[in-house]
Parts: C-alpha cells; structure tokens; sequence
C-alpha cells in the first residue's frame, strides 16, 4: 500500500467561515472530509506553520521544499501532497521542483489548494485534495517533478500560472498542455510530455531576489535601488518575447559587470528559446547581458534565479538557465 505524506499549511483549503466561529482544519481533519474519496493508501497529516499565502516567505517556501523531499529521500513516503493557498503557490511549487533532485523519482509531489473555504456550499479543496493523494500514490507522477493538482488536471510546476481566483479551475499551464488528469473513477491519466528536469544545484538558494516590471518610462533608478537594497539577483518582466525599454540596457550591462544577474522574462507565456536565439527588435537586452528566462514566467523565473545563484554569480547564472 502506498505511503503518502499530507503536508497542510492551513490557508483557503481548511478555512471554516460559514459555520459558526471561523476556525482552521487540521491535516487530520482535511483527510476526514475527503476519507471516502480516497483510494486504498495510507496517508499521514501533517501540519507546518506558515504565513497566508499572499504573505509567504522565502523562508516558508524554502521550508516546505527541503519538508518535501526529506519526506521521500529520509521517510520513505511514496508521494507527498502540499496544501498550500493559491497566491503564491506557484512560487513554493516551482522551488520545490527544483530542490527535489533525485527525490523526484522517489514519488509524487502534488501541490493544491482552494478557491473556496472548506465550508463552503461549493467547497472546492475537497474535491482537489482527493485528487492530489489519488495522484501522489500513484507510479505514473514518479519522476515528473513538482506537480499542481486543481479540478482534476495535473500542471507541470514549471508552468502552472493562477489564472482564475474564482473558478474552480484556477491554473492554468498555457501555451502548454496540462500533463495529465486525475478520471472520476481515481486513474492518473498522462496525456504530455513533462519538461526536462533541472540541473541541481548544490549550493543554497539566494531569497534576496527582486522582481520589476517594466513598463514605458520605467526608470532605470529601479534597478539600481534594488541592488542597493541587496539584490543579488533581479528579474525584469518584460513584454512581447523578452522586450525592455533602451532606457534600461546601459542600467543592465553595469548591473551585469558588477556580478548581479538580469533574468529577462515576458508578462507573455513565451515558448522555450535558447539563450542566444534572439531576433531583431527581440529580446536585445541579452546583447548587454541579461539572461533569458527560457519561457519561464516571471514568477518561476525570480524562484530559478533564487536557486541558480547558489551555483554562483552572472556566469554560473548563465550556465544553468542554459540547461534548462
């Protein structure tokens, strides 16, 4: 029978605000509610302070990963399940993809949560957490990396982006395919190719990483302000396939000079691109020494870059997001 861990930090899932005085459900509690949903595997609660997801630290996130994969490389679990808010969910998923290592092939890691509270008429957690155990125990997620887990469709945490705050299906993994679903009748159905596994990375993750959005205008003093403030690393959202204002290249160069590296993203879901596959008019910031995000979003490309600079500065950087 397989063994699968219940890591709850409590949030939207095991919120109760319609009945009476609002309280938070255990991890015991959460299995209870979905007990008859379940297929034959033993499963353990286990509860882990953390902030709101909106307010998560790096410190959190970090927390949960390295809890993850202890649970499979120390405890011997064949699939370990987090129950995490939607906010930033794709942040602590992402890192834990990437910390996971060779516990990934160990067994399933499946992230979810709610958009509803668990006492809600429409309560949509107990539904997802059902279908995350359902996907954590079984063999067909071994190896697949950090998974998302919400109304039955499974996202690679590389991709999976909160898209819908409301609905029931809340991520999205566009313009890539779900990799697969979790059927009424509790079978884990692959239906796409995962993305490749990251290169590890021995050192520790980097948590002074800053993350701006570029716009028309945007001052160049942004980027300098925030390595003053001890930025190891900025991200900068950019538009189109990786597009920032000139304003910005000589800011980035200097920046790059100095050791700090410049991940550029898009506020656009782009496709995987070389480093160097850049276009006239595109991506032309990498001329001066910013690093593409290689399709990342701008969220999962600050986690990258949060794990990358344990490897080192703007080379080691380079380096790693060269593989992914």
């Amino acid at each position: 029978m397989a063994r699968v861990l219940l890591v709850s930090t409590g949030d939207t899932i095991a919120h109760r605000q319609h009945s009476g005085r609002p309280a938070i459900a255990t991890a015991t509690e959460l299995l209870a509610a979905v007990a008859a949903h379940l297929p034959t595997v033993d499963v353990r609660g286990e509860d882990v302070m953390a902030e709101p997801s909106w307010d998560t630290s790096p410190a959190t996130m970090l927390a949960l990963a390295r809890r993850v994969r202890a649970a499979l490389v120390d405890d011997g679990f064949d699939g370990v399940v987090v129950a995490h808010g939607v906010d930033t969910l794709e942040e602590t998923a992402f890192l834990t993809d990437l910390m996971a290592g060779p516990a990934a092939t160990r067994g399933g890691i499946v992230f979810t949560g709610a958009t509803r509270c668990l006492d809600d008429p429409a309560a949509d957690g107990p539904a997802n957490l059902a279908s995350a155990i359902t996907a954590a125990a079984d063999p067909a997620t071994r190896g697949l990396g950090a998974l998302v887990c919400f109304d039955r469709r499974l996202h690679a945490a590389r991709w999976a982006s909160l898209a819908d705050i409301s609905g029931a299906s809340a991520f999205s993994s566009a313009p890539h395919p779900p990799l697969g679903h979790v059927t009424r009748a509790g079978r884990v159905t692959i239906t796409a190719a995962p993305p490749a596994r990251p290169a590890p990375v021995e050192g520790a993750p980097e948590s002074d990483v800053a993350l701006i959005k570029t716009y028309p205008g945007v001052p160049p003093a942004l980027l300098t302000t925030a390595a003053d403030a001890g930025a190891r690393g900025i991200v900068l959202e950019g538009t189109g396939a990786g597009n920032v204002p000139v304003e910005l290249f000589t800011t980035i160069g200097e920046l790059t000079e100095w050791d700090i590296p410049i991940v550029l993203a898009s506020r656009a879901r782009t496709a995987p691109a070389a480093l160097d596959d850049t276009h006239a008019g595109t991506g032309l910031a990498t001329k001066v020494g910013a690093i593409g995000a290689r399709g990342l979003g701008p969220t999962q490309a600050r986690v990258a870059l949060m794990v990358a600079l344990g490897a080192g500065g703007v080379t080691a950087v380079r380096d790693w997001f060269a593989q992914l």
